[in-house]
């Protein structure tokens, strides 16, 4: 009976999945051990899915405690979200606080990254007339219109930074250097940890510092990079900060959070006047009465995530990039992330050679698909020049991006 099923049983299904004990860098090699980790979730057999960065499926324990929520949300009601749903949204919310090193008090429970991101951007408030905000080629396109928006509200200029191509760290942090550098009134910046677009990761801290030294507010959008990387926000040394619970983290589509330091609340509006707790950060997210079954799902998601742990997940999403990558070195194929360890995980863009349009890439995608079964997906906006986003997931095999890149082999030997 659903009203009698405790909630704490009912949001973390018992899974006997933990990885072996070992560096993170051997097991990402152990196939075995990663087919029993696909195992654990339900996907079409009929075609490879390398396009797992628009959001993440669900294993098996978070899907199993997916549908009983839902199915207890409709038959207990309004009884539900007014009592036992507020404590699990506070314990869900004390769990991602320590595993990212901050406060629950600092956290805030979104529909998603988006959410998150349009709720931080729009409500900032030390933008006066005169003002800059920036952002890169990279970053997501709605952020970028999120600050346009908000630049246009407040008589502010906005200003465009191109991320250098190709990209190294050194390069990275001399382009942001200079921007912060040579623009003045410069109050608000947005930062990919890692994008959207190629998976480019870039050095967040540091240029936070950079930032920091100039009186330059930054939004860290980290929706791609948390469950996929190892990190915490301490050493993102971020004030505002955006997160996926959706992708990377396995959880229901649906869930997502964000961040602000304890001490820069203030700088940030509550929605739409809500004066109802405007020293609460939940005061920031106003989505009205929603479905809670994503985020009474979190705690199975974490425990999946725990039970692998983030150092060999990084390790096996990197190791299956450069497994494809390292056998286009030969092919003229653009490859998006350099081969620093440090600025890319799974995911990565590419093109051929000179084929920079839209046609160019979408053509790719089309031919990826339709003669060998392997879903991709085209990207724009990159100052450069259109690409192809490869993005496998925890149930990837080694067999499925050699099959990307025999694919890509026959592709440009036509």
């Amino acid at each position: 009976m659903l009203t009698g099923l405790p909630l704490s049983l009912m949001a973390r299904p018992a899974t006997a999945l933990a990885a072996p004990a070992g560096p993170p860098g051997r097991l990402a090699h152990d196939e075995v051990f990663w087919r029993s980790v696909a195992a654990a979730f339900r996907v079409d057999p009929g075609f490879v899915n390398l396009e797992n960065g628009y959001f993440g499926s669900m294993p098996e324990p978070v899907r199993l405690a997916y549908h009983a929520h839902s199915d207890r949300l409709n038959a207990e009601n309004s009884r539900l979200l007014r009592t036992a749903y507020r404590q699990h949204a506070e314990e869900a919310a004390a769990r991602i606080a320590g595993l990212l090193g901050v406060t629950k008090e600092e956290i805030a429970f979104t529909r998603g990254g988006t959410e998150a991101l349009q709720n931080l951007i729009t409500g900032y408030r030390r933008l006066a007339p005169g003002d800059a905000v920036m952002y890169a080629d990279l970053d997501f396109h709605t952020g970028q219109s999120a600050l346009n928006w908000l630049a246009d509200r407040h008589g502010a200029r906005v200003e465009r930074l191109v991320i250098p191509e190709p990209a190294t760290r050194q390069a990275v942090l001399d382009a942001y250097a200079a921007a912060l550098e040579t623009t003045p009134r410069l109050r608000l910046l947005l930062l990919s940890h890692m994008n959207n677009r190629t998976g480019l990761v870039v050095p967040v801290g540091e240029i936070v510092d950079l930032a920091r030294a100039r009186g330059v507010d930054v939004i860290v959008d980290a929706a791609h990079s948390w469950g996929h990387l190892d990190f915490t926000l301490p050493a993102l040394k971020a004030d505002f900060g955006v997160f996926s619970l959706h992708k990377w983290m396995g959880a229901p589509l649906g869930s997502g959070f964000l961040y602000i330091r304890r001490e820069r609340l203030a700088d940030v509006a509550p929605v739409f006047g809500d004066e109802s707790q405007a020293a609460d950060i939940r005061s920031r997210v106003h989505s009205g009465t929603m479905d809670v079954a994503p985020i009474l799902s979190v705690g199975a998601a974490l425990d999946f995530h725990e039970s692998l742990g983030a150092p060999a997940k990084e390790a096996r999403l990197r190791y299956l990039r450069d497994r494809w990558v390292h056998q286009m070195r030969d092919l003229p194929i653009e490859i998006l992330t350099p081969d620093d360890p440090a600025m890319y995980g799974g995911m990565t863009a590419f093109r051929l050679a000179g084929r920079t349009s839209k046609a160019d890439n979408t053509a790719v995608v089309d031919h990826l698909y339709t003669r060998h079964r392997i879903f991709t997906v085209h990207r724009d906006g990159v100052a450069k020049g259109d690409c192809v986003r490869v993005t496998p997931a925890l149930f990837t095999s080694a067999a499925d991006v050699d099959r990307l890149a025999a694919a890509l082999r026959e592709l440009t030997g036509r």
